[in-house]
């Protein structure tokens, strides 16, 4: 887990490196070779994990000098790679797996990456033949931005790199600056926030012959990942939680690899507390415990506590616990908002922040966690509306009468809200007098402006990415499941990437090693959500494992802050004057008589409070932050 800067064309300047340190206090390395594009440069933070001896220095060379390596993230099935390349007549100077990682693309080229079990974002320059390879993970776990001009091409791991750049002007990106304060949506197109920077996707790779290719012509993007087609694995409840007990475990296996101390956040949630449960068996017997750090709110509606404590009591594990405060809310914001570079969702981020603090103070270097899990099994509320659509479009209502029931009885959830959104048949549909479009953007008179494109609301954020993206329409959970990776998925990984790498841990996510991401998304919605049940497959398949408690937990809290008590009590009037300060700086995105009125009555408890405050309050401070300008 590392930071890396690597370009063509721009003036070489250690800075595109030294300005992240943060990602990596144990190694830093910056070489620069000549090309006929102009000067290549290739920069490198090291965090020590796998062979933190300084054998795994980067930049990295192959024995005859003509490639050369950097690298972020784990290539977790290194081991197995190795011995396969061993057999084969390599010999290797290391035991990292950034060594493995340089040969695997020596011998296999580009075909490599499909060998690969891990999080990763890497160039490797070919000195004789002038090409530039880069490739980023599956699901883009770890980061990987550019900026593309006639005056020279960078990437990096941070978009703040890509700032230093000369020609770089930083400038409001209008389509996903709405999408941000119209949806709460990041990272779910290849453009960010700041005009001219963008991202290398998940599962991508570029190549470029510097002897032919030239900055500011088009990337030749190649999409190297694909996901499987959803729904086409059909076999029976019993094997279905085998063969995912199975992946899981070995999932966890591999992510346990490493050379230094290794800890898991703890929500007290399904998900996190199954990772937290299955490594501790993986531990037993060999007298190492695990350390889980967990975020807790005393009194508050959204405190887990009750939760936390089952799951370490009924492991061996080293518990911790952090107590996010309200009162440094707003003065951390800055701080996160400069590592995160773009504004972020809800003050829950800082929750999130708090708990990787307390993971750096009790020296651990790796945490393990769930993200993920609740995108390929459907576990958010919404996956309820599209199974409970697919019902009944299917006209089976006596499984969809068992879901509404049971969802009010274990969520409270109520029966006609539920009712609105099913896509029912024409008469009934009728009869119900609701509208057939789920996803129809609502009319948000606060973020009314003739400044946004015309077009920006024709379809809300989420139906434009499926449709700029090329994929089905989300007619069913499976559909949601595969879009959810798209859209939800790299914000969340965005957020965890800058809050881990800030405090120099590296953050790994064990349900997105791709055998189990496949065989979840290759699984029917018949596997994932029964009545008012959701994850079922993983309920089944982690029988034993999980704290029957914690196994039996219909609610879905979530990773969050008190941010009601928080925003309408100590922090109203800073989220008053944060608001003020984004409309001095923004107002022109803005009917700010309206968003005025809105923010004063989601504060007064006249609407409930939801994530828009804090976007329209952190969009001002990312605009300071990092002087950005309509």
């Amino acid at each position: 887990m590392c930071g890396i800067w690597f370009s063509v064309g721009v003036a070489p300047d250690p800075r595109f490196i030294d300005i992240v340190a943060h990602r990596g206090p144990d190694g830093r390395g910056w070489e620069t070779y000549d090309s006929v594009a102009g000067p290549v440069a290739l920069g490198h933070r090291r965090l020590a994990i796998i062979d933190v001896s300084d054998a795994g220095l980067q930049p990295m060379a192959d024995a005859t000098g003509r490639y050369h390596l950097v690298f972020n993230g784990e290539i977790y099935n290194y081991v197995e790679l190795k011995e396969e390349l061993e057999a084969k007549g390599v010999r290797f100077q290391s035991h990292s797996d950034s060594e493995v990682l340089l040969a695997s693309y020596i011998h296999w080229g580009e075909d490599c990456l499909q060998r690969f079990r891990g999080m990763f974002a890497f160039a490797i320059y070919d000195r004789r033949d002038q090409v530039l390879f880069a490739a980023r993970d599956r699901y883009g776990i770890k980061p990987l931005y550019v900026h593309n001009s006639a005056q020279g091409i960078g990437f990096g791991s941070e978009i703040k790199q890509l700032l230093e750049m000369p020609h770089v002007v930083r400038r409001v990106n209008l389509e996903r600056t709405y999408d941000y304060l119209y949806a709460g949506l990041t990272d779910h197109a290849r453009d960010t926030m700041f005009q001219g920077v963008e991202h290398i996707r998940a599962g991508e790779c570029v190549k470029l012959d510097l002897r032919r290719w030239r900055p500011g012509e088009p990337l030749p993007l190649l999409r190297w990942y694909r996901l499987p087609e959803v729904g086409s694995i059909d076999i029976s409840e019993a094997e279905a939680a085998e063969r995912f007990r199975e992946l899981f475990i070995s999932s966890i296996k591999l992510h346990l690899r490493s050379d230094v101390t290794i800890g898991s956040c703890l929500s007290g949630g399904l998900d996190s507390s199954a990772v937290v449960a299955q490594i501790d068996r993986e531990l037993a017997g060999s007298g190492a415990r695990l350390n889980t750090v967990s975020a807790c709110f005393e009194g508050s509606e959204v405190d887990e506590s009750r939760y936390i404590d089952i799951v370490n009591r009924a492991t061996a594990t080293i518990g911790h616990k952090t107590y996010p405060d309200f009162a440094d809310v707003l003065d951390a914001a800055k701080t996160i908002t400069w590592h995160q570079d773009e504004p972020y969702g809800s003050s829950s981020i800082f929750a999130q922040w708090c708990v990787f603090k307390e993971a750096h103070a009790q020296g651990i270097k790796v945490m393990l966690d769930g993200q993920g899990a609740d995108e390929i099994l459907g576990g958010y509320s919404s996956a309820f509306f599209y199974h409970f659509r697919a019902l009944a479009a299917q006209g089976r209502y006596l499984e969809l009468a068992r879901g509404l029931l049971e969802r009010k009885f274990h969520n409270g959830a109520g029966l006609a809200e539920q009712i609105r959104w099913i896509d029912w048949p024409r008469p009934l549909a009728h009869l119900l007098r609701r509208s057939r479009n789920m996803s129809a953007p609502a009319n948000i008179d606060w973020i009314a402006s003739p400044v946004w494109p015309s077009h920006l609301r024709e379809k809300g954020p989420f139906d434009a990415m499926v449709a700029r993206d090329g994929m089905e329409p989300v007619t069913s959970l499976g559909r949601l499941c595969a879009a959810s990776l798209h859209s939800n998925l790299p914000m969340l990984l965005h957020w965890e990437d800058r809050n881990s790498m800030a405090h120099a841990i590296e953050a790994r996510v064990p349900f997105l090693d791709h055998p189990l991401v496949d065989f979840c998304i290759g699984l029917g919605d018949r596997h994932k959500v029964v009545g008012g049940e959701t994850k079922r497959v993983m309920r089944r398949g982690l029988e034993g494992v999980l704290p029957p408690e914690i196994a039996r937990r219909r609610d879905k809290i979530g990773f969050q802050a008190p941010e009601q008590a928080w925003y309408r009590g100590p922090l109203k009037e800073g989220m008053l004057a944060g608001l003020e300060e984004t409309i001095a700086q923004f107002g022109d995105l803005l009917d700010v008589p309206r968003t005025r009125q809105f923010a004063s009555e989601m504060l007064a408890g006249v609407r409930p409070v939801d994530f828009t405050i804090w976007r329209l309050v952190n969009m001002g401070l990312w605009g300071r932050t990092f002087a950005v300008t309509l």
